[in-house]
């Protein structure tokens, strides 16, 4: 297996100076792409290749299928430069803050609907990948969230709310690991399905104790406190705290079915708190090995989050 060289730091400096051209970015892609698994042609399955007419595009030996780094990944047909889409990736990944499209748009010189486009994409490869199971102790609660959206029919903003299921890693020196879900109603089975896609069976489990959730017969390990009570859960109630003000403060105004993508983005940076280095290069493996985005609804290609 080949090792590859990784980027790591959130310095600007350092990275203009890792990436200056397109040959670099084609070629930290192509190591991305083929450094696992070797290279085998999609055509033929040969193994065998030369080089192809693109920088560190690899050509078949066999079928003359010639294949780019980006062919088959979210930069597959970018309609900008793939150096202006490393850049992006760069700054969605490592600012604290939300960085809307209209902000990309104005610094890069770009369309806003063009920027918005591929931040989608980012955002779809934030959430690609199989979740991480939660060990060890393991904390779970829900709140309402209440925000504004645009009625279609009227134009104007309106109150909407969903439930979130926030599940949060309690380990001995600090909060762990984290995930939520956004679900319309509070049942068994959606809580269920949040509990099976993070967490093992032997997981030991602290919720609160209310009627609707009988899940002690299948959780062995299940504890369940008083309800209502401030003085439980206080990591948990800490992290929801952070993830309302975050998303008050970037995502005001959204709809139900960005949710779950603002979600997913907020916990995509807070399981790497620790390992900030290493951000980028986790959401640019994400958009290599990702599947090619769905077609976006032309209707939120105004946004300018």
């Amino acid at each position: 297996m080949n090792t590859r060289e990784q980027f790591t730091g959130v310095d600007l400096m350092k990275f203009n100076s890792h990436f200056q051209s397109e040959d670099d970015c084609y070629r930290y892609l192509s190591e991305i792409k083929w450094s696992s698994g070797g290279y085998c042609c999609k055509r033929c399955g040969y193994a065998n290749y030369g080089k192809g007419k693109k920088p560190c595009s690899r050509r078949c030996s066999k079928c003359n299928y010639d294949e780019s780094p980006t062919a088959g990944t979210m930069f597959d047909k970018c309609r900008f430069s793939l150096l202006t889409a490393f850049q992006i990736v760069f700054r969605i990944s490592v600012d604290k803050e939300d960085v809307t499209s209209e902000k990309l748009s104005n610094e890069f010189g770009l369309r806003q609907k063009t920027c918005w486009e591929f931040k989608q994409k980012v955002r779809q490869a934030m959430r690609g990948g199989a979740p991480y199971i939660l060990k060890g102790e393991v904390h779970v609660l829900e709140f309402k969230h209440v925000f504004e959206n645009i009625n279609e029919k009227t134009g104007k903003l309106q109150k909407s709310k969903r439930w979130i299921f926030v599940a949060l890693e309690i380990a001995k020196n600090g909060s762990g690991r984290a995930y939520a879900e956004a679900i319309k109603y509070l049942t068994v089975d959606s809580l269920t399905y949040f509990l099976d896609k993070h967490i093992s069976i032997e997981t030991f489990v602290v919720m609160e104790k209310l009627k609707a959730y009988t899940l002690s017969n299948k959780y062995k390990n299940l504890r369940q406190l008083p309800v209502n009570d401030d003085k439980n859960f206080p990591e948990l109630q800490a992290h929801i705290a952070n993830l309302k003000a975050w998303l008050r403060k970037n995502y005001r105004c959204h709809n139900s079915a960005q949710l779950q993508g603002y979600l997913d983005e907020y916990h995509f940076r807070f399981n790497r708190r620790k390992k900030k280095g290493s951000i980028f290069d986790a959401l640019i493996c994400r958009m290599v090995k990702s599947e090619k985005p769905k077609r976006l609804n032309n209707k939120r290609k105004t946004s300018t989050t």
